[in-house]
């Protein structure tokens, strides 16, 4: 038998058909469903599921026994269950319950043809990179989950005020970007918070990343994209005694005499492409593109 691990987020049920759909087809195909503990306690309080599964806690729960996880939520989703998966090489696959993601790719309306194709080995295996964090002094907080799939982003704290963000790559010194904060993304968080800051759009199997500051001060001070083989330091300036780093959605304050060293991670995390889907196809959805947005003014 087939054991996979379903993971939501569970502060609400927003799909509660969903849900029950795709637990009817695992089932049918044979599967032993593990479902995230607090997901699953909040599905037996909101919903009508009715069956006893069993659940998984974290990270000590899972192992290469597993063979894929289903998320049910957006983006955000799966960044959370990265947490769970971490280096097991467990793949990963999203279903959205609601608008298009790029990473949560499979439509609430298409479960079963996508899961047909994955069981047909109908699909791809994308492994996308991640950023390691390391800072000096060490910080409690990065000993266990020191790593994002999306981006590393410093930010200001309690200011209204710009910080400065001494920049190296390899220990040669870049620029001091003055500006709201500075965000370090791998090519799947291109399509984030980066490129709201108008950062460049990298293809997921790219082996670079892109250094995109967050309102700059200076306007000549551009989004850079570098290969993944290097190392980036950063240390901060301000007026405020903390600033801000992000691992994905995860917020730390640090202390600004903070040296905090950024790297790819030393594993990458799989994801599951059914063959009817790309990275472009998704792109041009998300993004509009080739298609004509005009509003027609009727004289």
């Amino acid at each position: 038998m087939r054991k996979v691990a379903i993971y939501g987020q569970s502060y609400s049920i927003s799909a509660e058909k969903e849900i029950h759909v795709l637990l009817d087809i695992l089932e049918e195909k044979g599967c032993v469903c593990f479902i995230e503990k607090k997901f699953y306690e909040t599905l037996r309080r909101e919903t009508s599921l009715e069956k006893e599964y069993d659940t998984f806690s974290g990270f000590g729960d899972l192992n290469s026994t597993f063979e894929v996880m289903f998320t049910l939520g957006g983006d955000g989703t799966i960044l959370r269950a990265v947490t769970f998966i971490r280096n097991l090489n467990i793949p990963i696959i999203g279903i959205n319950a609601g608008r298009l993601g790029f990473l949560a790719t499979i439509h609430k309306d298409a479960i079963q043809e996508n899961i047909d194709l994955i069981f047909k080995g109908a699909y791809t295996i994308q492994e996308r990179t991640l950023l390691s964090v390391k800072t000096t002094p060490e910080i409690e907080a990065f000993s266990e989950l020191n790593f994002a799939l999306n981006e590393v982003t410093i930010a200001r704290k309690n200011t209204t005020s710009m910080i400065g963000i001494k920049t190296s790559i390899n220990f040669e010194y870049l620029t001091n970007y003055w500006a709201d904060g500075l965000i370090i993304a791998t090519p799947t968080g291109s399509t984030g918070y980066s490129l709201s800051c108008n950062g460049p759009v990298l293809s997921p199997d790219s082996k670079n990343l892109v250094i995109t500051p967050i309102a700059p001060h200076n306007l000549n001070a551009r989004p850079m994209v570098i290969s993944d083989e290097k190392t980036i330091q950063l240390s901060t300036n301000s007026r405020e005694k903390d600033f801000l780093i992000s691992l994905d959605s995860r917020i730390t304050s640090v202390p600004k005499n903070t040296e905090v060293f950024i790297e790819k991670a030393p594993f990458t995390i799989k994801t599951i492409v059914p063959n009817n889907q790309s990275f472009l196809q998704t792109l041009r959805t998300k993004l509009l593109w080739g298609e004509d947005t005009r509003n027609e003014i009727n004289l």
